[in-house]
């Protein structure tokens, strides 16, 4: 728990301007490779969260709007802030079909607070990149009474234990710091973790959470794609990062047949207002 804390205050505490291009440079990757939400477990979240097309959700990070999509169908009004402006340029190419959808490019930390006007407050794996004490309290500001805070998460897509032995001898000679891996126990405890935080912040009450499996096959170009888009990669210089990459392709190739398959967990914290 300790180390997960450390983690979000590693995230959030970065510089407002650094935050906001923090992805600028993997957007398209972002938008291309990332996994979706399942349909069963937005099912789940609109059921618990009781959303109907006559709820107004408010969205903090919507990034290209992967989560957006998934809520959009039901009608609901969908207020949606994006910091970065190549993932809001995506966002609105993305929820073009969506007229119920508003995309502004702007922080949540620098939004005009709108109070009690949102049935629920969404946040698509992007909500620890908020200074926990800016972002709870001011979410359930701009919750109606008993308003629902949804954060939804999307954890690293990981590869079978056996998989990730073989990649790991291509990460020791290039990367080393880079070679570790989430089983899912791991990722379970992580998401209990940042279900307890909500509680701690004192904002939110009545705890429901939910969780989805998920298996997907990428090819190589598709996986090293995916890669690109998480923040240990972004901060890897680009020498190791060539080198990292070209080794990954050439034992994929000649061990796995040019794909790897995956699975990753998706996940759901459901909250209530004080």
């Amino acid at each position: 728990m300790k180390d997960l804390r450390q983690t979000i205050i590693n995230y959030s505490s970065k510089d407002l301007e650094q935050r906001k291009n923090w992805y600028s440079p993997a957007a398209e990757a972002y938008n291309k490779a990332r996994p979706r939400y399942p349909k069963n477990l937005i099912d789940r979240v609109v059921e618990a969260a009781e959303l109907s097309c006559d709820s107004k959700i408010l969205e903090v990070g919507c990034g290209p709007g992967t989560a957006t999509v998934a809520i959009a169908p039901l009608g609901c009004s969908m207020v949606c802030l994006e910091p970065n402006p190549d993932f809001c340029h995506l966002a609105q190419q993305n929820c073009e079909p969506y007229p119920n959808v508003e995309i502004h490019n702007t922080s949540f930390e620098e939004w005009m607070l709108e109070a009690g006007k949102f049935h629920a407050v969404l946040a698509a794996s992007s909500f620890h990149w908020i200074p926990p004490e800016v972002g709870y309290p001011k979410a359930a500001n701009a919750l109606e009474e008993n308003g629902y805070l949804i954060l939804l998460w999307n954890m690293n897509l990981q590869p079978r234990y056996e998989v990730y032995q073989s990649l790991s001898e291509v990460y020791q000679m290039y990367a080393p710091s880079l070679a570790r891996y989430e089983d899912r126990e791991t990722q379970e405890q992580i998401l209990r973790g940042l279900g307890q935080i909500v509680i701690d912040s004192g904002q939110f009450k009545n705890l429901v959470s939910g969780q989805v499996i998920s298996e997907v096959t990428y090819t190589i170009d598709d996986y090293l794609t995916l890669l690109n888009t998480y923040s240990p990669y972004l901060e890897l210089d680009p020498s190791s990062k060539n080198s990292l990459f070209e080794g990954l392709r050439q034992k994929i190739v000649q061990e796995f047949g040019g794909s790897i398959q995956l699975s990753y967990l998706s996940a759901f914290h459901i909250t209530q207002k004080y």
